[in-house]
């Protein structure tokens, strides 16, 4: 499985010019942007001109494909993905990450399965990362090897969502609510009528928690 679970470095999408991106880097935060299920790195990027400007923002394509987009791991029942495939996910990640010269600090922010990616991400390298985004994601079933660690820790999180969310299983939502407040300085919202989307309310919010936490 691990094989087929790699980050395709030619189709991460950089809001910094290449030849800029060794110098940007050393003096500006990274802000990673994980996508959805079905989707593509082209979708979250979109997004790069509501963000906030000081960082260097680089969004990544999930490594499974799944119709015409890409997907973080393989789509079983909803809201309980396969550890193991979420564990090699996050290791495609960090092994990504491992290749990318940023000296300040980075931050994570994620969609749907991509918010689940951040939480996992969480679970597992918590101290490389400075911020997280879950917008509409959840915590994923099961240990990972973190988790004793993050109740002290406690590294702040983002979470927003819509509470009539459409797509996130209830019980993946009562598996996050149990979970976050004790591994995790939590900052949540609800956002009305959104279902399952992103609102240019909350990407005001996220931008001032990552102006508080990513710098």
């Amino acid at each position: 499985m691990s094989s087929s679970f790699a980050i395709d470095p030619s189709a991460v999408v950089w809001s910094v010019p290449e030849a800029e991106r060794v110098q940007a880097l050393a003096s500006r935060p990274l802000l990673v942007l994980l996508h959805g299920r079905g989707s593509h790195e082209n979708d979250l990027f979109a997004l790069a001109p509501l963000l906030p400007s000081q960082a260097v923002i680089a969004s990544v394509r999930a490594p499974l494909a799944l119709g015409d987009g890409f997907s973080w791991f393989p789509v079983g029942e909803p809201g309980l993905p396969s550890l193991v495939a979420a564990d090699a996910a996050v290791s495609a990640v960090l092994e990504w990450l491992d290749t990318v010269p940023a000296m300040g600090p980075v931050g994570l922010l994620g969609f749907s399965q991509g918010g689940a990616m951040t939480l996992h991400l969480a679970r597992h390298a918590p101290e490389r990362f400075a911020a997280f985004v879950n917008l509409a994601g959840f915590v994923i079933q099961g240990e990972a090897p973190a988790d004793e660690r993050l109740e002290v820790l406690r590294p702040p999180v983002f979470w927003g969502r819509d509470a009539a969310d459409p797509v996130i299983p209830q019980s993946a939502i009562e598996r996050t609510v149990a979970w976050l407040p004790s591994h995790s300085t939590l900052t949540t919202r609800l956002y009305s009528g959104i279902g399952h989307s992103i609102s240019r309310d909350e990407l005001d919010d996220v931008n001032e928690f990552l102006a508080a936490n990513l710098r």
